[in-house]
C-alpha cells in the first residue's frame, strides 16, 4: 500500500479526492515535522516511528559505482 493506495481509500469516506488527499498530507507532514524535533510519534493499533541514530556507513552509487559515505 502506498501513498496512493491510502487517499483512495479515505477518499470513501470523506466527500472528495481532494479531501482526502489533504488530510493525508496533513496527517504525514504533522508526523515528519514531530520527528525533526526528536519526538516519538505513537498511534495505538498502527505503529511507533521515531528517529534512530545511526553510524555512517561506506555505500556505492549504483549508477556510477563510486564509493560514497551514507549517512
Amino acid at each position: 500500500m502506498n501513498r496512493l493506495d491510502i487517499i483512495k481509500a479515505v477518499a470513501k469516506v470523506l466527500s472528495t479526492k481532494g479531501e482526502a488527499s489533504k488530510a493525508v498530507e496533513t496527517t504525514f507532514e504533522t508526523i515528519r515535522l514531530a520527528l525533526r524535533q526528536d519526538e516519538k510519534v505513537v498511534i495505538s493499533n498502527f505503529g511507533t516511528f521515531r528517529v534512530k541514530a545511526r553510524q555512517a556507513r561506506t555505500g556505492r552509487n549504483p549508477k556510477t559505482g563510486d564509493t560514497v559515505e551514507v549517512p
